[in-house]
């Protein structure tokens, strides 16, 4: 396998592996194929399934993930209206509305402020199986801190929403009682304001340790640790913050919720903008070795410390996988758990994350209330090949 790998690759391990190590961690944190270990195949994979379904479009193949930090061009990509191309050297971060002192932040000068960095995962709100979950990642970021740019303008008192636009923009026809206007607008997002001036939030500059590539929004990005990914605003321009909800197109209309809750004998739907990453899990690779089998796969979360992880066999009883004790409070957490001497033929695979609070990553038959794809963290259910 070692012929196979450039050498790129290799350092990039090399740097992982080394830093795992020098924390005492078990080597099967780092989950990279052995010599002689072999993926066994699942059979509910799409036949047309592909990493790259269209040009700017990018998801993780998670039968190969390779390390706890997925690197930056395996990591997972959408966007709405292309990718800009924003030069370094000219860029400003603007930041306008209810502050005190509106600025104007070169890369330059944000890379001058106390650099941050937090390990955090995410997945895209629209995940699913029919994309072998692959809508994820999990990356060291490193930036500025959002409060403390947000701090040094002076937030007004009237102040209750950050709302943050992008380079990238596109064309919209919005209609509203009655009347359509065409527009042009940015890729936007809003973060109510005790949300936004968490100490986690960064403007993050780096990924890995490398400047962000195009992909992952360079030169700047928002990084809002437990939340989806559609929150982690790429190609960041301009901040504003202002005294209402913001009902931008990915606020209001799209990336929207819609949930029932039984009260009585009556449904109340509420609907909600996708915020924080629901309790999720799944198995994403089985491998074999010498007649020895063992199940990979991740857990995502808002943050909440975890509990345990799950893993069912054909519907037998739930038994606790082992937990990678590199995981951070917002990074994934990968799983593994072995399994002794399946049968041939055909079987299925679940799991379930639980929080220290007790919530249990629901079954779909649970989300039955749930009429919309976004915030899908059913348990998933999977096939797989014993042959």
């Amino acid at each position: 396998m070692v012929d196979e790998l450039s050498r790129r690759q290799m350092l990039r391990r090399g740097i992982v592996v080394a830093g795992v190590a020098a924390l005492g961690i078990p080597e099967w944190a780092i989950p990279v194929l052995a010599e002689g270990e072999e993926l066994v195949p699942f059979t509910d994979v799409p036949s047309d399934f592909t990493t790259n379904p269209k040009p700017g479009v990018r998801y993780l193949d998670t039968r190969k993930i390779e390390s706890f930090l997925t690197p930056s061009d395996q990591f997972f990509t959408v966007q709405h209206y292309g990718q800009p191309v924003v030069d370094p050297a000219t860029y400003k971060l603007r930041v306008s509305g209810l502050v005190e002192r509106p600025i104007e932040l070169s890369l330059g000068e944000l890379k001058k402020r106390p650099r941050v960095e937090h390990i955090a995962g995410f997945e895209c709100s629209g995940n699913s199986p029919k994309r072998i979950s692959g809508m994820a990642g999990n990356a060291r970021w490193a930036g500025a801190s959002l409060a403390s740019v947000l701090s040094d303008c002076g937030i007004r008192p009237q102040a209750k929403e950050v709302v943050f636009f992008g380079a990238d923009k596109g064309t919209e026809e919005v209609s509203h009682g009655g009347g359509t206007a065409t527009v042009e607008q940015r890729f936007a997002r809003s973060l109510a304001l005790e949300d936004a001036v968490s100490p986690d939030v960064l403007l993050a500059y780096e990924m890995n340790g490398e400047p962000l590539s195009q992909y992952q929004g360079a030169p700047l990005r928002l990084i809002v640790p437990g939340w989806y990914g559609v929150a982690n605003i790429k190609w960041l321009e301009h901040i504003h913050l202002q005294d209402r909800r913001f009902m931008g197109k990915f606020m209001a209309r799209e990336y929207v919720t819609l949930r029932g809750h039984k009260v009585n004998d009556e449904i109340l739907w509420n609907e909600s903008s996708v915020s924080r990453i629901q309790l999720t899990s799944a198995v994403v690779r089985v491998t074999r070795k010498a007649g020895r089998f063992q199940i990979l796969g991740f857990a995502l979360n808002d943050g909440t410390p975890l509990k345990s992880v799950e893993v069912r066999i054909d519907n037998a009883d739930w038994q606790p996988a082992t937990i990678d004790p590199a995981s951070t409070s917002h990074s994934w957490k990968l799983f593994t758990i072995p399994w002794e001497s399946p049968a041939k033929g055909e079987h299925t695979l679940a799991s379930r994350a639980i929080d220290i609070n007790g919530t249990i990553q629901p079954t779909e038959e649970e989300l039955v209330f749930k009429k919309t794809r976004w915030e899908n963290n059913g348990q998933v259910v999977r096939r797989v090949l014993v042959s």
